[in-house]
């Protein structure tokens, strides 16, 4: 099994994340059960604005394409920004939008059988809407999202410590990070391509 962390953290590397500390205890049980794990931050990349894989010359999406094509596992983690996700994350979904126009010799959408969970930090609120918009636009792609596979950390309104600042509510958001990952990779082990039926076609409208 092929795990892909897309960490949508705004801090460029060699910065802390605390989207990527947590989820690397994503990462840690996907690895303990077996799975292959890669993280990629994404704001180190040329992203360019755009709906299509290839948006031209310096555009580094291509390769991350290449990435989510080869997973079994996609996870998005993110940052909450004023109660909504990153910017990177945004775009990021932007140029999957492309993956409803490829599909397989079958004619079924290219991330059938690719499962999805989502990681997300922030002091503040936002979480329960961020899981919504997020799964919404994958299942819309073509994802399929398991039962509780997501984690998220806060401390709730108003400033204060990051999470790799502070232990708090770490013991929480940590186990409920590992059983998202034991679930990701319980679906993604039985769920294939064609698990789904083919899709009726616009010539047979």
């Amino acid at each position: 099994m092929k795990a892909l962390i897309l960490n949508c953290t705004l801090k460029p590397s060699p910065e802390t994340s605390s989207t990527e500390a947590l989820a690397r205890v994503v990462i840690d049980e996907l690895e303990r059960g077996g799975g292959e794990t890669e993280i990629v931050r994404l704001v180190d990349l040329n992203l360019k604005p755009g709906v299509k894989t290839d948006q031209g010359d310096g555009d580094d999406w291509p390769a991350v394409h290449a990435k989510i094509m080869a997973a079994n596992i996609v996870v998005f983690a993110t940052p909450t920004w004023m109660g909504q996700m990153s910017s990177v994350c945004m775009r990021a979904l932007e140029r999957m939008d492309a993956l409803f126009e490829e599909t397989d010799d079958s004619g079924r959408p290219v991330s059938f059988g690719k499962v999805a969970g989502i990681v997300i930090t922030g002091n503040e609120d936002g979480a329960h809407h961020i899981v919504a918009t997020v799964s919404q636009a994958l299942i819309d792609m073509g994802f399929t999202i398991p039962a509780q596979s997501w984690t998220y950390w806060h401390l709730g309104p108003g400033p204060g410590p990051d999470y790799v600042e502070t232990d708090q509510g770490h013991a929480y958001s940590d186990r409920v990070g590992r059983n998202a990952a034991r679930n990701l990779l319980a679906l993604a082990r039985v769920l294939k391509p064609d698990t789904y039926p083919v899709p009726e076609s616009a010539e047979q409208e």
